[in-house]
């Protein structure tokens, strides 16, 4: 097996985006019709259809009841659980070794092989309208769906460039009148917010290592590549501890709030008390802002990612997922019809960025009346013409471990230390660059020294 999986990476190229995935396959049956449990056909199932899909995006099940009045022979169950790496992929994972996994699942294109390395992931490559949907999305995610291969293994839902978030009154207060352009403008603005006002610039959340990879990824701080027959680690490469480094400084000089996690009701009370005043984050962001800091509406801007130097044009990107059928599914026909239509119906694109912010990864995406027009919430600004701008500067060559949920587990718990006084970021990459070594490793995967 170890042989097997060395080939497999051998064998792999990485056009843009595509993840450096590495799985077990067998026969050619297999590698030809899917990663784990997979056919060479797709034949629709007899009789009504009941699927379960687990998804974490808010309003989602409103968007799947019209799906249901639509279809009532293919109705789908939507069970609403925390974001992935919160437990979700966990519990998947527990559940395809049980055979209790459901038919489709929201899967984010970071995690995607490490499902595929465990054989979780149904190829519907032969599913009607599956392959020739491959132009109707960005291309990038269509090639993070592939996996290197032939197959297809989820369908693309959205995606994440990264702007910067701010409150423009508690910025104007401290004599800010325009957002930073560079980092280093962005360090000054923390120092003048904070005498100004006490505000703190942003948060630095303990334990989400999946925001500081979009910073990393806008300075071109790739934590993988393929080195011929291997994988080389660069989680703690130069690139990498300069950004460690600055919010290092940022955090010594109580600049950020290091006391908050992620999407919690105190970092929510601190946006609605102006103790937090800005958040650089991908484009769903702005409904969990909308949704979660109400007595703030209208005082939010949104502008371009401060750059690492004057004139640079390089967005990161956090997050995007998709909607992955998972092996063992008794109606990959089914599940991959109803895939297809979630992420490519214009009303159904509509109302999941209405309810639940998702910046759709579909082409039609981007012609939703609703991204072409002022958001109220902002002021009126057109926020989503900074994220088009964005999803065009991120580096496409940004690529993805085989086992990326143990080296966000390492990050995360090396920041978590870091946040209470136990070591440094640069410390934590360091230990989190060996723990991806060793995980990679055990899995048969050959390393570059």
């Amino acid at each position: 097996m170890k042989h097997q999986r060395r080939l497999m990476v051998a064998a792999m190229t990485l056009p843009m985006l595509a993840l450096a995935a590495c799985g077990g396959g067998g026969d050619e049956e297999t590698a030809a019709g899917g990663g784990g449990g997979g056919s060479t056909d797709c034949a629709a199932s007899d009789g009504e259809v009941t699927l379960n899909f687990v998804t974490w995006v808010p309003g989602m099940d409103q968007v799947v009841d019209m799906w249901n009045q639509e279809n009532p022979d293919i109705q789908v169950e939507v069970e609403t659980t925390p974001a992935g790496n919160a437990g979700t992929y966990s519990n998947l994972f527990n559940g395809l070794e049980a055979g209790t996994a459901p038919d489709l699942s929201q899967i984010e294109y970071d995690s995607l092989s490490s499902f595929r390395l465990q054989d979780g992931l149904q190829d519907i490559s032969a599913c009607e309208g599956v392959s020739e949907a491959s132009g109707d999305f960005v291309d990038w995610t269509w090639s993070q769906v592939q996996l290197g291969d032939d197959g297809v293994y989820a369908i693309p839902q959205d995606t994440g460039p990264m702007a910067l978030f701010y409150r423009e009154d508690l910025f104007q207060q401290a004599g800010i009148t325009e957002p930073p352009t560079t980092w280093e403008q962005y360090y000054e603005a923390a120092k003048q917010l904070k005498q100004a006002t006490g505000a703190y610039i942003t948060h630095f959340p303990q334990g989400d290592a999946n925001w500081f990879t979009g910073l990393l990824w806008q300075r071109g701080a790739s934590l993988f590549e393929l080195d011929g027959d291997q994988v080389q680690v660069n989680v703690d490469s130069p690139e990498a501890q300069e950004v460690a480094d600055y919010w290092q400084r940022m955090i010594d000089e109580d600049l950020v709030a290091t006391n908050l996690q992620g999407f919690s009701p105190d970092l929510y009370a601190a946006w609605n008390s102006g103790q937090v005043a800005s958040w650089p984050s991908a484009a769903w962001g702005y409904s969990t802002i909308r949704d979660n800091a109400a007595s703030t509406a209208g005082l939010w801007r949104v502008a371009p990612m401060p750059q690492w130097s004057e004139g640079d044009e390089a967005a990161g990107n956090w997050g995007g997922s998709t909607t992955a059928v998972l092996s063992g599914t008794e109606h990959p026909a089914e599940a991959a019809q109803f895939a297809l239509w979630l992420n490519t119906d214009p009303e159904a694109l509509a109302m999941a960025n209405e309810l639940g912010g998702l910046f759709p990864a579909a082409n039609a995406g981007s012609e939703l009346p609703a991204l072409q027009e002022g958001v109220e919430f902002y002021g009126g600004q057109e926020i989503f013409s900074i994220f088009t701008e964005a999803s065009s500067q991120v580096d496409t060559d940004f690529t993805w471990g085989p086992t990326m949920t143990d080296t966000y587990t390492a990050m995360s718990d090396g920041f978590t230390a870091a946040l209470n006084g136990q070591g440094t970021l640069s410390e934590a990459l360091t230990d989190a660059q060996a723990a991806s070594v060793e995980s990679l490793e055990s899995q048969g995967v050959q390393v570059a020294d």
